[in-house]
C-alpha cells in the first residue's frame, strides 16, 4: 500500500444561535477525485452538525479497504473518538450523554483499524476546512431545510 492509498475526509459543522439552523460540510479527497456534500436542518446545535459531518463522509465512502483519515475543528468529536470517551458512553447506554443517536450512528461505521482522527485549526490556513465552513454555512441558510427529527427528539425528553 503506496503513502497516498488513503482517503482525505475534512468537515465541519455550524450553527446560527446553537440551536438555531445549522448545516454541515464535507469534502471527502482520494488521489484526483473530490467530492463535496453538505446538508441543513431548521434548528439543531453546531456540535450535532460537526458529528453529522463525519458521519456523512465516512457512510459515502465506498472503498471498505482504504484508510480514512478525518479532519475537523471539533474537539467535541476528535477528543471523543481519539480519547476513546464515546465507547464509555455506549457502555452506559449515552446516558445524559448529548447527541446519542448520532454517535450510535457514527459507531455503526467507525472503524478503529481504518478510521484516523486529526483536530485542525479553525477558520485557520487549511483550505479544505475552509471550504467546508463555507458548505456548513450555505447549507445553514438554505430556505425549506428539514428538521433535525434526533436534536427535536432529545429537546422533547428533556435532556
Amino acid at each position: 500500500m503506496g503513502s497516498q492509498d488513503f482517503i482525505e475526509l475534512y468537515t465541519d459543522g455550524a450553527a446560527s444561535g446553537n440551536p438555531g439552523p445549522g448545516g454541515f460540510g464535507l469534502v471527502l479527497k482520494f488521489k484526483n477525485h473530490r467530492k463535496e456534500i453538505s446538508g441543513g436542518f431548521k434548528r439543531t446545535t453546531n456540535n450535532r452538525m460537526e458529528l453529522l459531518a463525519v458521519i456523512v463522509g465516512l457512510e459515502s465512502v465506498t472503498s471498505n479497504d482504504l484508510k480514512v483519515r478525518v479532519y475537523s475543528d471539533s474537539k467535541y468529536v476528535v477528543d471523543s473518538i481519539n480519547l476513546k470517551w464515546v465507547f464509555g458512553w455506549r457502555k452506559i447506554g449515552f446516558k445524559n450523554k448529548a447527541n446519542p443517536d448520532l454517535w450510535q450512528r457514527f459507531l455503526r461505521v467507525y472503524d478503529l483499524q481504518k478510521h484516523e482522527f486529526y483536530w485542525v485549526k479553525g477558520h485557520a490556513s487549511n483550505v479544505e476546512n475552509n471550504r467546508c465552513d463555507e458548505l456548513a454555512v450555505a447549507a445553514s441558510k438554505t430556505p425549506n431545510m428539514p428538521v433535525d427529527e434526533g436534536y427535536e427528539a432529545v429537546k422533547k425528553s428533556g435532556l
